[in-house]
């Protein structure tokens, strides 16, 4: 009953948050395009030796891309075709943008999504053990070690990791996602690209630093202490603000990271993902394809963002009856 009471708060954050993206969305749209069409570079060298070329093919191939016209009338012609879901066509292949983003958008979101539960596993339970401080010594011993691992680079880590693992002992094969033959060699192979980034993307020490802080003030509270002292468990007590909060928030402020990091072990990798596509894209000059990639990125972003307003609307109901988020 306490829960169907929210639906009238929860859809008015759920609407502002919406707004908000549309606002970002379009102002981030912008702002690559234009520079994209202000940096060094151009589009054309994909398709001519632009230096022999005959001019008037290079008009001709200027005005097929559309490059003939002005950056304004450039830009509203792709949002106009963006609202109608037409991502427009990849410079280099010639194919559908969005087809591209779907096929190796799954990847990059198999890695990110992978690598967030690493990074989780690691640092909660090093979290939890260092907010109890019944044992400090193993507290300091596990809060080092994970601030050590926060500070190897990512892409040190993924060198490091691949001629232990793959090179050295030959536990994992170095292929692309979808050249494994076997589902079983996919899934080995899917699996040291995700603890390399959920390791080397530098969030552990934050969110252990994060959810302790929360914990001890939740677990000094006066109802947690006479919870305790009836016999209790503190922890159904505490999980909601003490965990799932600092959980929520640290995961929707990492998504970008994330994708950052994603770029880097996609690289080191050879994985075929997002990341792999947007660095060949930023080198051809392929613009709708950078621009999928951008409006792609900002919508996992603000959908992260998204999750943490309904979660917190949840477990916090009188500051979503305000019109607060987390």
């Amino acid at each position: 009953m306490k829960y169907t009471l929210l639906w009238k708060p929860i859809l008015k954050l759920v609407l502002r948050e919406l707004f908000i993206a549309i606002l970002l969305l379009l102002g981030v749209s912008l702002l690559i395009f234009s520079i994209l069409h202000f940096a060094p570079g151009d589009p054309l060298h994909i398709f001519i030796n632009i230096q022999t070329q005959n001019p008037e093919d290079i008009a001709a191939i200027k005005r097929e891309l559309g490059l003939d016209r002005g950056i304004a009338v450039q830009y509203l012609s792709w949002l106009n075709n963006l609202i109608r879901g037409n991502f427009g066509n990849s410079f280099r292949t010639g194919k559908p943008v969005f087809s591209e983003l779907i096929k190796v958008g799954m990847n990059t979101l198999i890695l990110t999504i992978g690598s967030l539960i690493v990074t989780l596993l690691i640092a909660v339970p090093i979290a939890v053990v260092s907010s109890l401080r019944r044992r400090p010594f193993l507290s300091w011993g596990l809060t080092l070690f994970a601030y050590i691992l926060s500070a190897l680079p990512v892409f040190w880590l993924g060198y490091i990791a691949i001629y232990i693992f793959t090179k050295k002992f030959n536990l994992f094969p170095f292929l692309s996602a979808g050249a494994a033959s076997g589902s079983k060699i996919n899934w080995i192979y899917f699996l040291l690209p995700i603890i390399v980034l959920g390791i080397g993307n530098g969030s552990i020490s934050e969110i252990i630093r994060h959810m302790r802080t929360q914990l001890e003030r939740v677990l000094s509270e006066d109802y947690i202490k006479a919870a305790k002292a009836k016999g209790a468990s503190i922890w159904r007590h505490s999980f909601k603000e003490g965990i799932l909060i600092p959980v929520t928030t640290m995961i929707a402020a990492k998504i970008p990271f994330m994708l950052g990091g994603a770029v880097v072990v996609e690289q080191v990798f050879n994985w075929p993902g997002m990341g792999r596509l947007a660095w060949q894209a930023s080198l051809d000059r392929d613009y709708p394809v950078i621009m999928g990639i951008t409006i792609f990125a900002a919508v996992v972003v603000h959908l992260g963002r998204l999750s943490q307003t309904i979660v917190y609307a949840f477990v916090n109901p009188q500051a979503s009856e305000k019109g607060e988020s987390a």
